[in-house]
């Protein structure tokens, strides 16, 4: 197994850490608290050892507000069970009530670009609160209150922010969906909530084309029944309209006498639902609380990523991502929220980098897949613009292997802090991610997270360090959901995370911590290679492969057979002009052997035209695994939430 390398790539001046937002918080944990810690490790231990003092401590340094004052941080009724664990009982508060404390009228709200509009737009933070007081006020009038579902399909787009803030003000719940997911997909998500609202666009753009949705809302609205009324977003056409539908402009043209109010709601209230990627069976309707996605995007961004007020963050995203919901909490920390919709690299894989240049941008975030295509293009951002507002650089989807970390500070900027983190849609934010404290090393996540008490499992369910071992979270968050819709008994919720460990978190991924307590991800568990007994991580294979000049991509497998048999398959994508000769073949295995091991090396290697990809970025491992099994590819995965869903089809033919 490879260890970590001991140089790092980047350190924290001592200018940058005293400045820090985590230093002034442990600085006030002293004052405040007369707590002293030595150094992040010591802080670490006491976050997840002292729930309470912990968590309270977040909602006294960031002065969350409530309309009414909590009697109990933390209430735990079944010791052995995460299910059911109540915050800060008996709070009211308001997560856009947080957002808008910030507003200022010297610097803008949200900036945005798309395909269809290169130059950078500004929305002030005086038209983004008329905007959603006039969209607050249209909810109220179509009697939408408390509780009640509003379902949009819109691009990522300032329309799509003013339509949660709005229906979070008047303590709706939110769920959204990006347009680019198949119509069915959309249905068996929304339907599961019974939304009364559906905001919907005409279209949206990618690649340089515009792809109408007309039919598909057509169809939403037939399909969805408790749908009441649908607000009409003209994206793609200025003068479009769908019959029976409210336009955008006439919402916001909605008299709010009263201005932007804001509906206080417990802590423990739902605010949006969230969905599992649903590449098997229907999608899990995660639902999170205002409260707890309030105090965890607070301490995440804040302190793990350090973004402040005057910043301008983006997170390249979709709406159907969770990101998207995480980068809007930017704002509350008073940051500007910086949007882009369409291709990542249209109509060059400079595109995200020229914007980066442009807007000024602070915190720059996307998913590993988009920084390793830089890297194989050859792009050098670097040579191309200074990005001298740039601080930090967020990736995530998927474990970034080191040559993502070496390529980001040779190509982008040598001076920038690398942010990998990890967490997911089941908490809308991080287990393990980024440290202003601390170094970054190639392949390595700096910390566990404030509050996480993540560890490695073994085989025999103990922490172990230095190896390989599952992923669990042995104490409660506040931001896991408070329930699945429409799982009354929690079945699914514990089926999701409970059943291999009782009372303990297991998510799903293979990690390692090393001797300083940073986090190598190996990929997830379920797709994890057992070769002779010996666990063997995806993103291992992936790192040495395609670091050969003549592979763009691969996928790798490992199926069980009759008798105790293991056939692992390696899939590669070759780069354009390359062939799968047997010396390639050759190199490939002298590659994963020298710098792994014998078990690394496959026992077949395939020339494939595309890995197939969730819309989120992830490689579909487990949905191969099982078509090479001999699952139909309908029941392997949902082809509507696969980014290149033709892609499954080449693999029928290695059934045989």
């Amino acid at each position: 197994m490879s260890r970590p390398a001991m140089t790092p790539l980047y350190k924290p001046t001592r200018a940058a850490t005293e400045q820090s937002l985590l230093k002034r918080y442990m600085d006030w944990l002293f004052v405040k608290k007369g707590l002293y810690f030595r150094d992040y490790d010591d802080l670490w231990d006491w976050s997840v050892t002292d729930l309470e003092d912990f968590w309270e401590s977040i909602w006294q340094f960031f002065d969350v507000q409530s309309h009414t004052p909590y009697h109990q941080v933390f209430y735990r009724p079944n010791k052995l069970d995460m299910i059911g664990v109540s915050w800060f009982s008996e709070a009211t508060l308001n997560y856009a009530e947080h957002i808008f404390r910030h507003g200022n009228t010297q610097r803008p709200a949200i900036l945005f670009s798309s395909e269809q509009q290169p130059i950078v737009a500004s929305l002030s933070w005086d038209t983004l609160e008329r905007q959603v007081a006039a969209m607050s006020a249209y909810l109220r009038q179509q009697r939408v209150g408390v509780g009640d579902r509003v379902a949009a399909l819109l691009p990522n787009s300032p329309e799509a922010v003013v339509a949660f803030l709005a229906t979070n003000a008047i303590g709706a719940v939110w769920s959204s969906c990006s347009p680019d997911f198949g119509t069915s997909s959309v249905i068996d998500r929304f339907r599961q909530i019974e939304p009364k609202i559906l905001i919907a666009a005409d279209g949206y753009t990618y690649n340089g084309k515009q792809i109408d949705k007309t039919d598909a809302i057509s169809e939403l609205r037939r399909k969805l029944p408790t749908v009441q009324k649908v607000v009409w977003v003209p994206y793609l056409d200025k003068e479009s309209e769908l019959a029976g539908t409210i336009s955008w402009d006439e919402v916001l043209d909605t008299p709010a006498p009263d201005g932007l109010t804001f509906e206080p709601v417990p802590f423990n209230h739902p605010i949006w639902v969230l969905y599992s990627s649903g590449t098997t069976g229907k999608p899990k309707a995660i639902t999170h609380s205002v409260g707890g996605c309030l105090l965890e995007h607070l301490k995440a961004l804040a302190l793990h990523q350090d973004v402040r007020i005057g910043d301008r963050y983006f997170w390249y995203s979709t709406t159907g991502w969770m990101m998207w919901n995480y980068a809007i909490g930017s704002m509350l920390v008073g940051a500007t929220l910086v949007l882009y919709d369409g291709a990542a690299g249209y109509p060059t894989m400079n595109a995200l980098w020229k914007l980066a240049e442009e807007a000024r941008i602070t915190h720059f975030g996307g998913g590993a897949a988009y920084y390793l295509a830089c890297l194989r293009a050859g792009l050098r951002p670097i040579d191309t613009g200074s990005l001298a507002s740039l601080r930090t650089i967020g990736s995530t989807g998927s474990p970034l292997p080191p040559e993502g970390f070496r390529w980001i500070y040779e190509a982008v900027k040598p001076s920038v802090w690398l942010i990998s983190l990890s967490g997911g849609t089941d908490v809308c934010s991080g287990f393990v991610g980024g440290n202003p404290l601390l170094p970054v090393y190639e392949g390595e996540i700096q910390c566990r997270l404030l509050g996480c008490k993540v560890e490695a499992f073994d085989e025999n369910a103990r922490p172990v360090r230095g190896e390989m071992g599952e992923m669990v979270i042995l104490e409660p968050m506040p931001s896991m959901p408070i329930y699945f819709w429409n799982d009354p008994n929690n079945d699914r919720y514990r089926k999701s995370y409970f059943e291999e460990y009782p009372g303990i978190w297991r998510h799903g991924d293979y990690i390692r911590i090393t001797e300083r307590n940073g986090i190598i991800i190996y990929g997830r568990s379920d797709a994890t290679l057992n070769r002779d007994g010996v666990r063997i991580g995806t993103s291992e294979i992936y790192s040495a492969v395609e670091s050969l000049p003549e592979i763009a991509d691969s996928l790798i497998v490992g199926i069980e057979q009759p008798g105790g048999k293991y056939f692992m398959p390696l899939f590669v994508v070759l780069d354009e002009g390359a062939n799968l000769t047997a010396d390639l073949i050759d190199r490939i295995k002298h590659t994963l052997r020298s710098q792994f091991s014998p078990r690394h090396v496959p026992d077949a290697i395939y020339a494939i035209t595309e890995v197939p990809y969730t819309i989120s970025g992830k490689k579909l491992e487990t949905p191969v695994k099982k078509i090479l099994s001999g699952m139909n590819v309908s029941l392997a995965t949902s082809k509507d939430t696969v980014r290149n869903p033709a892609s499954l089809d080449q693999f029928i033919s290695f059934i045989k």
